[in-house]
């Protein structure tokens, strides 16, 4: 049966999620040795990204010449990524060097070895168009795994600088999926 406009209107709850309604919390890594990693203006200056998608792998067993697909192990190869726009202090782009560089120097090669220490904990929010948090992905233990390239250009004159950054996670959590978890408990507490 096909709706009116007011009945479709009436399903697209708020209006609809919004793209560029989202906030990114870039935590530091608890490595005490690394002083100089300031990514307090990160949630500002993040300016893409985007939530994960999900899949959980099927294991096949062949039964009598047919295949019968069995739910396996969740896989979270994807790497989650963030684009940041560079300030005249280079600020985000230099915590990123610096705690990449704290993981493996780029002169010496050394860097620390117990993952807590060059782990953190990273957030994706998705607002509301009054600034209300309304989906919350956690990516638990993440580090930089790539920092992207900057471009310059002479005819760019008109344009501010901008660069990834690929992160490697253990796993993420996702609010209202987790359900009785932990996540849930700070997701309403950071609300």
């Amino acid at each position: 049966m096909v709706g009116t406009i007011d009945e479709f209107r009436a399903q697209l709850i708020g209006g609809g999620a919004r793209a560029n309604q989202f906030k990114v919390e870039i935590n530091n890594p608890r490595n005490a040795g690394n002083p100089g990693i300031d990514l307090r203006n990160a949630a500002f200056l993040c300016s893409a990204t985007q939530l994960p998608g999900m899949s959980v792998e099927e294991i096949e067993v062949p039964f009598r010449g047919r295949t019968i697909r069995i739910a396996g192990d969740r896989d979270f190869a994807d790497p989650w990524t963030a684009t940041f726009l560079n300030d005249t202090d280079f600020r985000i782009r230099n915590g990123m060097e610096r705690w990449q560089n704290a993981i493996n120097d780029l002169a010496s090669g050394r860097g620390v070895n117990n993952t807590l220490d060059y782990c953190a904990d990273l957030t994706v929010s998705q607002l509301d168009r009054d600034d209300k948090v309304i989906k919350v992905y956690k990516f638990v233990n993440a580090w930089p795994q790539a920092i992207g390239s900057i471009e310059l250009s002479s005819a760019s004159a008109t344009e501010i600088e901008n660069f990834e950054v690929t992160f490697r996670y253990q796993h993420f959590l996702a609010s209202d999926v987790n359900s009785g978890g932990e996540f849930a408990v700070e997701v309403s507490l950071s609300i």
